[in-house]
């Protein structure tokens, strides 16, 4: 029985979503046995830093790079919204899971009117740029896991804080009695590339190959490939408010793409076959950035 080796952060976040990486593969491939490997990252440890002014996303997912390259590991887990468009040469995303709720939610405690809101906490710059059009706020830097960004608007220091709706499911923490909940459609507020989606990262050529294929959802795989597709074609990070969101029904897709122009939020939409998905996507980055795609 081979035994795989399972990086992981180790917030309950992280924890949930490598738990469901290993139900899937043990339902596919019974004769797997898994240790899970806890690592914190740089990310993890500056929890009161912006992530623009220390690495951006490369610092929740190097420390897992390194384990895989020198072989402590076999796989590692991540959230796809913080994978970075460009991956470490050796290495490739192998699989993700069907994906999740990709809408973003504003919580704020339960009597508050939505126009009583002034503070809302995020650490995204793209989140900070819709909400601004959406309400009348002032943001505030808000970091650390889910359940301490809840503590901490329960406390007062925030009238609301927008987090995203596939984690709070993935913790039951959607329902509190306390909190309400306004969900943001994908035209209200554009999602982040990847977001709602768990990934597979691994070492290209390892034989876990088939595997995860058998575990990867084919749609979910798509959206994921074109979001990428436009982050890596504007050379984006964590520093600019970029959201990209592809939508996949039956044979034809829909791609979301959002960026900032002297301040204001750029927006633009395109659909068609999903077998057109890339010049779609080269169409839109045209359209809403000006930028001229390879």
């Amino acid at each position: 029985m081979r035994t795989v080796r399972v990086g992981t952060r180790t917030s309950a976040l992280a924890m949930a979503q490598t738990e469901a990486v290993i139900a899937a593969m043990k339902s596919r491939s019974p004769e797997l046995d898994f240790e899970i490997v806890p690592l914190k990252t740089r990310g993890d440890r500056l929890a009161d830093v912006s992530l623009a002014d220390f690495g951006g996303k490369g610092a929740f997912v190097e420390e897992f790079d390194r384990e895989l390259l020198e072989g402590r590991i076999d796989i590692a887990v991540h959230s796809a919204k913080d994978v970075p468009w460009r991956l470490v040469d050796g290495l490739e995303l192998m699989a993700c899971l069907r994906r999740a709720d990709p809408r973003d939610v504003l919580l704020f405690r339960k009597g508050m009117g939505e126009d009583e809101i002034r503070i809302v906490g995020t650490a995204s710059p793209r989140r900070e740029l819709q909400i601004r059009e959406l309400f009348p706020v002032q943001c505030r830097l808000l970091r650390g896991n889910v359940p301490t960004r809840i503590e901490k608007l329960r406390s007062g220091r925030y009238d609301g804080i927008i987090l995203a709706a596939a984690g709070l499911e993935r913790l039951g923490l959607n329902r509190e009695p306390d909190l309400e909940y306004r969900y943001f459609s994908p035209d209200e507020m554009v999602p982040a590339g990847g977001q709602g989606i768990i990934v597979v990262e691994g070492r290209r050529g390892d034989g876990l190959g088939g595997e995860l294929a058998a575990v990867c959802d084919g749609n979910s795989l798509r959206e994921l490939e074109t979001e990428r597709f436009i982050l890596s074609g504007l050379r984006t990070g964590c520093h600019e408010p970029v959201g990209v969101f592809a939508r996949i029904e039956g044979d034809r897709i829909v791609i979301r793409l959002l960026t900032e122009k002297e301040g204001a939020a750029c927006r633009g939409k395109a659909q068609g076959r999903v077998s057109e998905r890339l010049s779609l996507a080269r169409r839109l980055m045209d359209e809403v950035s000006g930028h001229e795609s390879e």
